[in-house]
């Protein structure tokens, strides 16, 4: 998960002071983009069955992955 602290965030403001824009390291808008595209997969797939543990180890071995 990122860590906001850890980002080293710094804001660009307007005339009037007031916070208008965000400029952060790239490695931190990469990791950002990867949270949420984790995030999406996770909503799309949020109805679908689960398996146990012991079913995903049996697929497996049947597909000869393990």
């Amino acid at each position: 998960m990122v860590d906001l602290q850890d980002m080293h965030v710094q804001y660009g403001v307007d005339d009037n002071g007031n916070k208008s824009a965000v400029l952060l390291p790239l490695t931190a808008f990469n990791a950002l983009l990867e949270e949420l595209n984790d995030l999406a997969a996770l909503a799309e797939r949020r109805e679908e069955d689960t398996l146990s543990h012991e079913q995903v180890v049996a697929q497996l071995k049947r597909d000869g992955l393990l």
